[in-house]
């Protein structure tokens, strides 16, 4: 099922509720410092950005593309967290990890956001912070940090470096 909204079309799976794709950004490989966005509707609030997949769009397609456009970052994509079910709002969210390897200077939603709001902020968090910024607006999102510390496990029992080349402050 299909409609249509403003310049965008919304897909719907077979229980009627909204297919959206979202990732949490993380600085490094290490998985320690998350990129959160500001919301377009409240510029206080932090969520995890993401969005409605396109008709015939993959869910690993519309999750980079979305965090592309709302928090202007690129990366490697990596595993599938899993499919958050939001029923207040009648979403279905596939949550991937994205390691940043790329912070653009601009980005569609840090200068389209309708007036009078301003564009996205976006900042890093450590995990826990992340947590607790998301926990009361957005429980949904805070709990794809536990699916994160359930599904992080390194292969050998090394633990991760950080990366050689940080990324930028984005604040």
């Amino acid at each position: 099922m299909m409609k249509l909204k403003c310049s965008q079309t919304r897909t719907y799976d077979e229980d009627g509720f909204k297919k959206r794709a979202a990732c949490l950004c993380f600085r490094s490989a290490a998985e320690d410092e998350v990129l959160l966005v500001s919301s377009s509707r409240y510029q206080d609030r932090w969520i995890v950005p993401g969005g409605g997949l396109e008709p015939e769009e993959e869910p690993s397609t519309a999750a980079a593309r979305e965090v592309c456009e709302e928090a202007g970052v690129k990366g490697t994509l990596g595993r599938l967290l899993g499919v958050f079910e939001n029923s207040d709002r009648k979403h279905r969210t596939f949550v991937y990890v994205l390691i940043v390897t790329e912070v653009l200077e601009d980005w569609e939603d840090s200068l389209s956001i309708v007036p009078p709001l301003a564009g996205r902020k976006r900042r890093w968090f450590s995990i826990e912070d992340a947590v607790r910024a998301l926990q009361d607006h957005k429980p949904v999102q805070a709990s794809y940090f536990q699916s994160l510390r359930q599904s992080f496990q390194p292969s050998n029992g090394a633990i991760p470096l950080p990366s050689q080349n940080p990324l930028p402050d984005v604040r």
